[in-house]
């Protein structure tokens, strides 16, 4: 009985350093969200209360941030370990193709696919704004400077040629949700999983359409020129009298520093990427259904961090060579 018990016990042990490694010193790591209101800050607050709870050597904060563009700045200077960024901006950034910034963010490395940010365009159902195009000598909220949200708004609407004939007005989500139902505005822009706390906050007050921009996307090459990918936002996201609307998205990925030691990026990963980090994230919000192993790669646009290629080689993922550094 004795030995069949020790047995047990070894092979328990065995098992738990199997699932998480055991990390030899302590860590405390920073992770960079997003704006008020907005899903990258509910994702960087779960990782930070979920990873500790795992590892006991690590501790985790989630910081506040402007969004994806300033994640792509901080996260390459090792100002945050960690950073929800999305592909685009991550792809821009480490080119040094940046709006008014050439600076090359190449100390970004990417973890994985966390989930698709489909552009939002809400108006009010009786403003007789029928397109984007539409929006001339508007006042329309963009989302904080230095978000996704704001980078993507500019290329949008500079591409099909509205964004120097409206004045932006750069504030959060959950400001622009306010603004919105105050009349302060007249329309305002979200990068971010659907259903949208910001979008349905507004919707409570006032009635609302969402544009389908992915149609002007369409008619003016959008496509070409960015690399977002068309998606369709299904019927009744917002409550059943709404249609589906037709948008694009753009790929949001957890990222991290090159320098970080390949062996914590491991840790990390193992820890979310597992069956029960998995549920913990989607429990925190449906979005996070999309983090998946299926979808590991799915939009990365920089060289995935040692560690992450590890855990994903382990996981049967052929990682094409332009993502491995």
């Amino acid at each position: 009985m004795k030995k069949t018990a020790l047995f047990g016990f070894f092979t328990a042990i065995i098992f738990v350093l199997s699932v998480t490694p055991l990390l030899a010193e302590n860590y405390s790591v920073k992770i960079g969200g997003g704006p008020t209101g907005g899903t990258f800050n509910t994702f960087a607050n779960a990782m930070a209360i979920y990873v500790p709870k795992v590892n006991s050597t690590i501790n985790a904060t989630a910081v506040g941030s402007g969004g994806s563009v300033e994640n792509v700045k901080r996260v390459s200077r090792g100002e945050s370990d960690f950073g929800l960024c999305y592909a685009v901006d991550s792809d821009l950034g480490f080119q040094g193709k940046l709006p008014q910034d050439k600076k090359k963010y190449a100390g970004l490395r990417a973890m994985g696919y966390l989930y698709g940010a489909p552009a939002q365009l809400v108006v009010r159902a009786d403003s007789g704004i029928k397109s984007a195009m539409d929006l001339k000598r508007k006042r329309v909220a963009v989302g904080n400077a230095g978000s996704g949200a704001a980078a993507s708004a500019e290329r949008f609407f500079r591409h099909i040629g509205v964004w120097n004939n409206f004045k932006p007005q750069f504030m959060g989500y959950s400001a622009a949700a306010s603004a919105f139902k105050d009349g302060k505005i007249d329309a305002f822009w979200v990068l971010v999983g659907y259903p949208n706390r910001s979008v349905i906050e507004a919707s409570v007050q006032v009635k609302i359409a969402l544009m389908d921009v992915g149609v002007d996307a369409e008619k003016t090459g959008f496509y070409k020129s960015f690399a977002y990918s068309p998606v369709t936002i299904p019927a009744g996201a917002y409550g059943k009298e709404f249609p589906e609307c037709k948008t694009f998205q753009d790929s949001t990925i957890l990222s991290t520093n090159e320098k970080l030691p390949e062996h914590l990026i491991y840790t990390v990963m193992k820890t979310l990427w597992s069956k029960e980090g998995m549920k913990k994230m989607v429990s925190a919000k449906k979005t996070f259904k999309e983090m998946t192993m299926e979808n590991a790669l799915k939009g990365v646009s920089v060289p995935f961090h040692p560690g992450a290629v590890k855990f994903w080689k382990e996981q049967g993922q052929k990682i094409p060579e332009n993502l491995i550094k």
